[in-house]
């Protein structure tokens, strides 16, 4: 099972654009993982979204599902 990730603003610095990982069963696994390959994400706040819609609580992840990765925002 692959996922992608998509990473967005000055969380790209930490990991490149884009990402894809295998075996990934929910988002709780994802950031877990991620803090693991890129120890500097532990100390970075962001939210997901999965397949274009935000979440706040653990969801489960299919195959080729769709991940993004976004820093705090603020509207104006």
């Amino acid at each position: 099972m692959a996922i992608n990730i998509v990473i967005f603003g000055s969380l790209t610095d930490i990991t490149g654009s884009t990402l894809q990982l295998e075996n990934i069963a929910d988002t709780n696994a994802l950031v877990s993982e991620l803090n693991n390959r890129y120890p500097v994400l532990v100390n970075s706040k962001f939210m997901i979204a999965v397949n274009k819609k935000m979440i706040d609580t653990n969801t489960p992840l299919n195959n080729n599902d769709t991940i993004a990765l976004l820093p705090p925002f603020s509207g104006g």
